[in-house]
């Protein structure tokens, strides 16, 4: 770990969070570019550039799958699922005190990152042992499973997407939470304008988690490029900080990068706050302990 209270440290070793299944989730296995995953009561198969291994189970075991994602194999490219029969177009999984409605989308996801799970935890135990209410930002929340874990775990949280879907959805697990009385604010807007608002504002956090994509829009079409503005977004993180800070957390699916060019960057946007850096690769796990790899991640604790 990178002490941030003296200069910035040299490089040190990367880590691996792994996150292993739940009741309502498992990795059944991956290899040749493809990954086999239960969520919920529905099993599915997607596109995993990253499993270059041979699969463990028989193609028999794979072609028991409900649902096949085909078409566009880029994380942000469109694509299409064909189904083994008739299924409903969304269902219920659910993680702790959260439920998630899952959908089959265009971008070959159905609505729950299962790898979030280790931040998840993460978040939660330092929530938790703040003794005191924490204010979480979440920045390009998604559906909202981050906000309503660290909701229930006894956080205030703003929760901010540039997209009016993804905020729906994110309203929609609540009510399938019944965690309707939890102190989140929903709100649609541009992640770095949001931020830059607070920061003129004054209105400090002391947990901030972001989950940037590598290419996206705002609301108004404000064009985002994940290695173009991430600096910039960091620098506005370190600025709606507050000074006894518990924690951040970034995640980044940007493959062509290193794990160690986020650590760099999160260490120079935070020097001088104390408390320590971690840098690694997330990953899930198989239900036969391999592991596959799904992103990158920095995480900071304060004191």
């Amino acid at each position: 770990m990178t002490q941030l209270a003296t200069p910035l440290a040299p490089p040190r070793p990367l880590g691996v969070v792994a996150a292993t299944g739940w009741p309502d989730y498992a990795l059944l296995d991956s290899g040749h570019g493809r990954k086999l995953e239960r969520y919920g009561r529905v099993t599915v198969v997607r596109p995993e550039e990253q499993a270059m291994w041979r699969p463990s189970l028989s193609e028999a075991a794979w072609e028991k799958a409900d649902a096949v994602f085909s078409g566009d194999t880029d994380e942000d490219g469109p694509g299409r699922w064909r189904t083994r029969g008739p299924l409903s177009e969304s269902w219920e999984m659910g993680y702790g005190a959260a439920k998630a409605i899952c959908r089959f989308t265009s971008f070959r996801h159905v609505g729950i990152f299962p790898e979030q799970r280790a931040h998840w935890d993460w978040a939660d135990e330092r929530i938790r042992a703040a003794g005191r209410p924490l204010k979480v930002l979440n920045l390009f929340g998604y559906t909202g499973l981050a906000s309503l874990l660290a909701a229930a775990a006894g956080a205030r949280v703003t929760h901010v997407d540039a997209s009016k879907k993804a905020v729906a959805w994110a309203r929609e697990n609540q009510a399938a939470s019944g965690l309707g009385e939890l102190p989140i604010r929903w709100i649609v807007d541009d992640a770095m304008k949001f931020t830059a608002r607070e920061a003129r504002r004054d209105s400090l956090y002391d947990g901030v988690i972001l989950d940037p994509p590598k290419f996206g829009r705002g609301p108004n079409n404000e064009p985002w490029h994940l290695f173009e503005a991430l600096p910039e977004m960091m620098r506005l993180v370190r600025a709606v900080l507050a000074p006894e800070a518990s924690f951040v957390i970034l995640t980044a699916y940007a493959i062509r990068a290193s794990a160690l060019a986020f650590e760099r960057l999160a260490a120079e946007a935070l020097d001088g706050l104390g408390g320590t850096l971690e840098a690694g690769e997330l990953a899930l796990v198989e239900d036969n302990g391999r592991l596959l790899p799904t992103s990158h991640y920095v995480r900071w604790a304060g004191r």
